[in-house]
């Protein structure tokens, strides 16, 4: 049983990613035929065709590799100095650049001259190079609200789980008590497991952070607790002590490190708890904050990652991640000795991420990339504008083929970085459980 539910959480995640890229390009090729490019080719994965079909000018098919897809358009990079679409040099370098021109011409037929990709103004390629990633970024939304609002996350509630005896240290790392330390407030106070916290020195809340915030801001004071026991509220009373207590970030979530703040002393239980949409809101601009952050310390964590992989380092939980160890996550969801609502919920969860990593990944300036070919539109526009403004000559369409060595670059070090994730994946998986 349990490796028939692993099987399916890898076989939802696989459906995810695959309807996540078709996703993807479909932005682009809707927007493409909207100002008019001719697209000979829309594609999920790369490889062999397994199935394609032809409807009007474009033909619609699946590839063997499930990594990722493509539309091809006509005109993608302009025609050399020369006006000549083909040309060959000696040059390794202007090889690239003159191949990649001559792909862009594949497929050129009678009256494509005026449907050319780099024809269009500079506004308008940027529109379609930014409906890929926007789409992936919609999906994400989609899928993060259906969690969040429909069915709820896991969270620490005002609800105690259990009462500490004493008052230790965070850092001091223990929980049995010693003789010498002062009896913990909520001891004294009476509170119990299961009592729900409905108001802290006269501030209504069922919101656990808020709760929280409220107790270390209350360091030595006296203040009255209203907690809800066998369905009647009582009126409690504790004295706040002065504690080390872990650090939190703007979000409310523990980060490394100690202050001093108010220690209530009891242990919050957790729940599954719906969101409304600005708690939603919130959550999800602290995810992309977070997603950020992990793209730009991707550098950082590739020692780590190589030492997980080919040592006998340990996998971090925030070690990167690629698609084979997405999915072995998704298998190992489907295992959890919790509620299948909960497992559909996780499941949804690493779609959502994968898709707001593909928006962020795809936004980068850099050529293959989607925001390499943005970044050359914008360029573009500024140049023209900047002859209007001067009265000079019109600079012309920008040659992004000129870029193609610095893409070959880009492209073989994210390839390096896939393998070297692959087998980091195979070897020393990432594991939630």
């Amino acid at each position: 049983m349990t490796t028939l539910m692993m099987i399916l959480g890898v076989v939802i995640f696989a459906v995810g990613l695959l309807f996540s890229i078709a996703w993807h390009e479909l932005g682009h090729l809707s927007t493409a035929k909207l100002f008019g490019i001719r697209v000979p080719q829309y594609m999920v994965g790369f490889g062999p065709t397994v199935f394609s079909r032809k409807k009007g000018e474009t033909e619609y098919g699946v590839k063997a590799i499930p990594l990722g897809g493509y539309i091809r358009m006509i005109g993608m990079f302009p025609p050399g100095a020369d006006g000549r679409i083909e040309s060959r040099s000696t040059s390794p370098f202007r090889s690239m650049v003159e191949d990649a021109r001559a792909a862009a011409f594949e497929e050129l037929q009678p009256g494509d001259e005026t449907r050319l990709f780099y024809t269009r103004k500079p506004w308008k390629r940027v529109i379609v190079m930014f409906a890929g990633p926007f789409m992936n970024l919609i999906l994400a939304i989609g899928l993060f609200l259906t969690v969040l609002m429909g069915f709820g996350v896991t969270q620490q509630t005002n609800v105690v789980s259990s009462v500490s005896s004493c008052v230790i240290q965070a850092s001091a790392h223990r929980d049995s008590c010693k003789a010498s330390d002062p009896q913990s407030p909520a001891k004294a106070a009476g509170l119990q497991p299961k009592d729900k916290i409905v108001s802290f020195n006269g501030v209504a809340t069922d919101e656990w952070n808020a709760l929280s915030d409220e107790i270390r801001k209350s360091a030595g004071d006296t203040v009255p607790i209203v907690v809800q026991r066998d369905g009647q509220q009582q009126t409690l009373t504790a004295k706040i002590a002065t504690n080390q207590v872990p650090k939190k970030d703007a979000s409310g979530q523990i980060t490394d490190g100690y202050v001093n703040a108010g220690f209530l002393g009891f242990t919050a239980a957790t729940g599954v708890v719906r969101q409304d949409f600005g708690s939603s809101v919130t959550w999800m601009s602290d995810r992309v904050g977070d997603a950020v952050d992990s793209i730009i310390a991707l550098p950082a964590k590739i020692p780590a990652l190589w030492d997980a992989a080919f040592g006998d380092g340990p996998r971090e939980q925030d070690s990167p991640m690629g698609v084979v160890g997405a999915a072995r996550v998704g298998g190992e969801i489907f295992t959890m000795d919790i509620p299948a609502t909960q497992q559909l919920a996780m499941a949804l969860m690493l779609v959502a991420g994968f898709n707001l990593s593909l928006f962020l990944f795809n936004m980068l300036p850099l050529l293959p990339l989607d925001g390499g070919h943005i970044a050359g539109a914008l360029w573009e526009a500024l140049r023209r504008n900047l002859a209007k403004v001067f009265r000079r000559p019109d600079p012309g369409p920008f040659d992004v083929a000129k870029l193609m060595p610095v893409a070959y670059v880009v492209a073989g070090v994210f390839v390096c970085f896939t393998i070297l994730v692959l087998i980091a994946d195979v070897v020393n998986p990432v594991k939630i459980s």
